[in-house]
């Protein structure tokens, strides 16, 4: 595990017309490598109220801790079957189910372009 993976991360995001079309990315820096986990806080109003210093109601909010770890660190350290368990936890297609349903959608695309 390298050093240059650990580092806090800002995760940003952009409009969806953009070049990641809405989906969040981070930007790395040149003496940096992509981070092998990220925490994240999920937060849920419980549906419940307490007052505040002035006695108004504000929803009482519950804070749970998440865990998110690179998958292409994981396919580098595990072996296939541990890695393809991971894929299947996480509702994924093994990994040469996913690579073959990959190759062929891209056919797919390149036949409409031609």
């Amino acid at each position: 595990m390298s050093d240059k993976r650990k580092w806090v991360p800002e995760i940003m995001y952009e409009d969806y017309e953009g070049m990641t079309e809405g989906i969040p990315f981070i930007q790395v820096p040149v003496d940096k490598e992509m981070p092998d986990i990220l925490f994240v806080f999920g937060s849920q109003e419980t549906g419940e109220f307490e007052p505040d210093d002035e006695g108004e109601p504000q929803p009482i909010v519950e804070m749970e801790l998440f865990q998110y770890a690179c998958m292409q660190y994981l396919k580098n350290e595990l072996d296939v079957t541990t890695y393809d368990k991971v894929r299947l936890c996480l509702g994924l297609q093994p990994l040469n189910e996913a690579v073959e349903a990959g190759k062929k959608a891209s056919e797919k695309i390149l036949n409409k372009v031609q």
